[in-house]
């Protein structure tokens, strides 16, 4: 990798709220090779798993799940904050800190049998990265993988994948 990715992460203090140091991805994605470094490491994890579609989660998903379905040859599937999609939807709840979200997928946006990486740009206590997989597996679809561009270890996300194959780029 030409590029060391982890420099192009920008540490934002105090966002979204006091005490929490927001990891922003922004000037990595603003740098041309840093944005193709990161997605072919992406794809190198992605290519032998052999998927059939990327699952990316709304907002940063959708940059790099895009591009990584675009350089692998196969669909792309967006996973986005309840009401935004425009057709029967399966839902998946998730905890935070201070109560519940759910993200929706289209019912027919994987096949039963589809091999599916899930992808988001950010691990931090798995709640979303959970619901993404319930969300496949509602629909009968295998996850054979899931990329972070970015893991906050200290937070124990991959706990909640246990059984899953994690993968992220830079870790804190």
């Amino acid at each position: 990798m030409a590029v060391d990715l982890k420099s192009k992460i920008r540490d934002i203090p105090d966002f979204p709220r006091e005490g929490i140091v927001f990891k922003d991805m922004m000037p990595l994605l603003a740098d041309p090779e840093a944005l193709r470094d990161t997605v072919a490491a992406l794809a190198e994890f992605a290519e032998p798993r052999r998927p059939d579609v990327i699952l990316g989660a709304e907002a940063r998903g959708f940059i790099l799940g895009g591009a990584l379905a675009y350089r692998l040859g196969c669909g792309f599937v967006a996973a986005r904050k309840p009401g935004k999609l425009p057709w029967e939807t399966v839902t998946a709840e998730y905890e935070l800190e201070y109560g519940v979200d759910s993200l929706e997928l289209h019912a027919d946006a994987i096949a039963r049998g589809a091999r599916v990486l899930v992808h988001d740009d950010l691990l931090a206590t798995g709640g979303t990265a959970q619901a993404k997989v319930n969300l496949v597996e509602q629909l009968g679809g295998e996850v054979v993988g899931i990329a972070f561009v970015i893991e906050l270890t200290f937070l124990n996300g991959r706990d909640k994948l246990a059984g899953y194959d994690v993968h992220s780029l830079i870790q804190y």
